[in-house]
C-alpha cells in the first residue's frame, strides 16, 4: 500500500519537474517547458514557433541590456494615454477594458507596455542606420502591383446604438428584444471621408452584419455601431495614398532589416536545445 502511494507521489513529482524543466538555454538564460506551453496557448502556435518566439525575446532582452536602453514611467503613461484616447476611453475605462478582454491588471499591462516600448527603441536603434526612404519609382511600382491594398469603402451603412449606461448598451446589442429608454438607436450612412480615421479603421475591421466593440463617445457616453453594409470599394489615387505607400514600404524594409539582424544574432549566439517540446 505504502509502495503504491510512494510511486504515485514520485510520478506526480516527476511530472511537475518535466513541466517546469528547462527546454532551451539562450546566452545563459533558461526557457522552460512551461514557458513554451504558455506561449503556445497565448499565441495559438505550435511548439516550434513558440520556441522561436521565446528565443527571439531572450535575444532582444540581451540586446536591450547591452545597449543600455531604458523606458521611463512617463513614457509608459503617455503611451497608455495615447492608446486609451485612440479607443475613446478614459484611462480607468481603458484599464477596465484590458482587464475584461485580456485578464491583465493595470500593473501587468504597464509592464507589457514597458516591454513593448523597449522593443520599439531597440528596433529603431537597429534599423535606423540600415534604411533609406523609398524613392518615387519604388513607390509607383508597388502601387501598381498592390492597388487592392489601397481600396477603401465609399461609405458605411450603420445602425448606431448609444447610451450613457454601458451595461444597458451591452445588454441591448446582445439581446435585440431588450428595450430600454437609456439606449438610443439611429440608422445612418457614414461617408468614409467625413468620419474620423479612428472610426473608419474600426468600421473597416468589422464584418458586415456585426457590431463593433463598445467605445466611448466624445460626451463620455458609450456607443456601438452595427455595420449593415460597407458600400462599394474605392481605390485611392497614387497621390492620395503616397504617404501610406511610403509608410508601407518603410515598414517592410524595417521588418527585413530586423529579421536579418536577429537571424545573424541567433546564428552567433550560444543557444542550447535541452529538451524539445512536443
Amino acid at each position: 500500500m505504502y509502495k503504491i502511494i510512494l510511486a504515485l507521489l514520485l510520478g506526480a513529482m516527476l511530472s511537475a519537474e518535466m513541466i517546469n524543466g528547462v527546454s532551451v538555454v539562450v546566452k545563459g538564460e533558461a526557457i522552460t517547458i512551461r514557458d513554451v506551453k504558455d506561449e503556445m496557448h497565448l499565441s495559438k502556435v505550435n511548439a516550434t514557433m513558440a520556441t522561436d518566439i521565446l528565443i527571439r525575446k531572450k535575444l532582444e532582452a540581451a540586446e536591450i541590456q547591452e545597449r543600455k536602453i531604458t523606458v521611463t514611467s512617463s513614457e509608459i503613461y503617455d503611451d497608455i494615454k495615447k492608446v486609451a484616447a485612440a479607443n475613446n476611453l478614459s484611462i480607468d475605462a481603458f484599464y477596465d477594458a484590458v482587464r475584461e478582454s485580456n485578464g491583465l491588471t493595470s500593473e501587468e499591462f504597464k509592464e507589457k507596455t514597458r516591454e513593448k516600448l523597449l522593443s520599439q527603441k531597440l528596433y529603431s536603434a537597429i534599423a535606423y542606420s540600415s534604411m533609406s526612404m523609398p524613392d518615387e519609382e519604388e513607390m509607383k511600382e508597388y502601387y501598381e502591383l498592390h492597388k487592392d491594398e489601397f481600396s477603401r469603402p465609399k461609405s458605411f451603412k450603420v445602425i448606431i446604438y448609444s447610451s450613457p449606461n454601458e451595461e444597458a448598451l451591452r445588454k441591448k446589442i446582445t439581446t435585440p428584444m431588450f428595450i430600454s429608454d437609456e439606449v438610443k438607436v439611429e440608422e445612418r450612412e457614414l461617408p468614409y471621408d467625413k468620419i474620423s480615421p479612428e472610426l473608419a479603421k474600426l468600421l473597416e475591421k468589422t464584418e458586415d452584419k456585426n457590431f463593433t466593440p463598445v467605445v466611448m463617445d466624445q460626451q463620455g457616453g458609450h456607443v456601438s455601431f452595427y455595420l449593415q453594409e460597407a458600400k462599394k470599394s474605392h481605390i485611392g489615387s497614387y497621390e492620395d495614398v503616397k504617404n501610406q505607400l511610403s509608410n508601407t514600404l518603410m515598414g517592410q524594409k524595417r521588418e527585413q532589416v530586423l529579421s536579418d539582424y536577429f537571424a545573424r544574432l541567433r546564428g552567433n549566439a550560444d543557444i542550447q536545445i535541452v529538451r524539445e517540446v512536443k
